[in-house]
C-alpha cells in the first residue's frame, strides 16, 4: 500500500471516455443503467453500471454532468462494447448523440489523501468534503482541465480530464509539485487491495453488481432501467448467493482456484497480487458460507477472508443464519 502521505499520480489515458450530449441525455443514461441520473445537477456525477437484461455486469463507469454533456469514464477494454450497447437503444426520436473522446483527452488520478493540497499549491481550489462525481473546469496557466472528486479507488483524490496534447504538461506540473507517477501493474496491486472489481475478472456476465459488492451505485427508488427486474428481486428477496470479498494468503495463487471449507466449494480466486505478508486476492464466496474473518482452505493452506473498503453490501452487511 501507498505511505499515508504519498500523492500517487496514474496515467488513466488509456481508458475509454464517451460523451452523451443532447437534451434526452440524463433520461437515457437513466434508463440505461443502475444509479439515478435524473436527480443529478450540473457539476455532479456518479458511480453507475451497465449491465444486461439480466442484470449481469458490463462495466463499472463513472459519469460526469457537465453544462452541455455527460461524460463517461469507462474500462480500458469495454469502450467498444459499451458504445455499441449504447448505441442500440437510441431511437430516431431521442435526442442523444454519443461522441467519442477517448483520443481527444488525457486522463489522470491523483490519489492520496494529500491531493487537495497538491491541487492548492497549483492554484486550484480543491474540491475538499464535496461528494464523490463532484467536478468543475478550471485553468492552471494556459491548461483548461475538468477535475472531479474521487480517485477511482477508496483512497481518497481526484480524476483530472484534459485535452490531450496538454496531458503531457499537465502530468509535469504535477509530478513537480510532489506526486508519484505509477505504472498500471500499480494500478492493479491497488485496486485488488482495495476490491475494486475488474472487467474480465470480478466484472463479468457471470456476476452482478450486488455480487459484486457494488451497491452504493445502485438506486432502488428509481423506475425502470436495464435490468432493474432482476435487481429489485435479488434485493427484495435477498436472492444474492455470492459475495465479492478480499483474501488474505500466504502466497499468491491463479485465479480460477477454487475456495473450500472443508469438503464444500466456498467460491473462486477472481485475482490475487503478491505483498510481503504473502498476497491478497479478490474471490466470489457463496454467501451461506460467512463473511470477514472466515477461514476457509485454498489448496493446501488456509486463507481468511476481508472486508475492503472499496465494497459496498447492503443487506449482506453480515450473512443471514
Amino acid at each position: 500500500m501507498a505511505e499515508e502521505t504519498e500523492i500517487l499520480l496514474y496515467d488513466r489515458t488509456h481508458w475509454g471516455r464517451i460523451e452523451v450530449k443532447g437534451g434526452d441525455r440524463l433520461r437515457f443514461l437513466h434508463n440505461q443503467s443502475t444509479n439515478d441520473f435524473e436527480s443529478l445537477q450540473t457539476g455532479q456525477g456518479c458511480d453507475t453500471v451497465f449491465v444486461t437484461s439480466t442484470a449481469r455486469t458490463l462495466d463499472l463507469v463513472t459519469a460526469y454532468l457537465t453544462e452541455e454533456s455527460v461524460i463517461l469514464l469507462v474500462s480500458p477494454n469495454r469502450k467498444e462494447k459499451l458504445w455499441q450497447w449504447m448505441d442500440r437503444y437510441i431511437f430516431p426520436m431521442d435526442r442523444v448523440e454519443l461522441e467519442d473522446i477517448t483520443e481527444k483527452t488525457a486522463c489522470f488520478s491523483l490519489i492520496g489523501t494529500e491531493s487537495d493540497r497538491l491541487l492548492e499549491a497549483l492554484g486550484i481550489p480543491p474540491l475538499t468534503d464535496a461528494p464523490h462525481g463532484t467536478n468543475q473546469q478550471v485553468t492552471l496557466g494556459e491548461i483548461s482541465l475538468r477535475v472531479a472528486v474521487g480517485s477511482g479507488l477508496a483512497t481518497p483524490g481526484y480524476t483530472l480530464i484534459v485535452d490531450l496534447e496538454e496531458g503531457q504538461s499537465l502530468s509535469e506540473k504535477l509530478i513537480a509539485k510532489g506526486a508519484k507517477a505509477i505504472a498500471n501493474p500499480d494500478w492493479e496491486n491497488l485496486r485488488i487491495q482495495q476490491g475494486r472489481p475488474a472487467p474480465d475478472r470480478e466484472l463479468t456476465e457471470d456476476y452482478n453488481p450486488l455480487e459484486a459488492g457494488l451497491w452504493n451505485t445502485i438506486s432502488f427508488e428509481k423506475g425502470c432501467y436495464i435490468g432493474q427486474e432482476t435487481i429489485a428481486r435479488l434485493n427484495t428477496y435477498q436472492g444474492v448467493k455470492q459475495q465479492l470479498w478480499g483474501l488474505q494468503l500466504s502466497q499468491p495463487v491463479d485465479p480460477g482456484t477454487p475456495i473450500q471449507v472443508g469438503e464444500q466449494k466456498a467460491g473462486t480466486i477472481t485475482s490475487c497480487i503478491p505483498t510481503p505478508e504473502g498476497a491478497i486476492a479478490l474471490a466470489y464466496i457463496r454467501t451461506k458460507i460467512g463473511g470477514n474473518g472466515l477461514t476457509v482452505q485454498v489448496g493446501d493452506r488456509s486463507a481468511t477472508l476481508l472486508d475492503l473498503p472499496f465494497i459496498s453490501r447492503g443487506y449482506l452487511a453480515t450473512p443471514s443464519e
